[in-house]
């Protein structure tokens, strides 16, 4: 009975903390203040990160074009209500429209 008791709960741990470690897989946890013009230059989209059930704060998170000497794309997380995000986030609108 009791080693019944000790493996069910070791279980419990271990999915306990399986699903911990990959909450925050994708999720910007702040922001940049701001960004060089020869950074913006560089942005490919954007995306728009809400709060939901994995991430903690609201963020527009911009993807770098990738260089072939990066693994992964790069991203920078900026806070959505500061307005030169937003004007960012215009011009790189109207680049994808042209």
């Amino acid at each position: 009975m009791k080693f019944q008791a000790l493996f069910f709960l070791l279980l419990l741990t271990c999915m306990y903390l399986s699903l911990a470690q990959g909450s925050y897989g994708n999720c910007c946890l702040g922001y940049v203040t701001g960004m060089k013009a020869n950074v913006r230059k560089n942005i490919e989209s954007y995306r728009m990160q809400e709060t939901d059930g994995d991430c903690n704060i609201r963020a527009v998170v911009f993807l770098m074009r990738k260089r072939p000497s990066h693994k992964k794309q790069r991203t920078v997380c900026a806070n959505p209500n500061d307005i030169w995000v937003q004007g960012l986030m215009d011009s790189v609108d109207r680049r994808m429209q042209n």
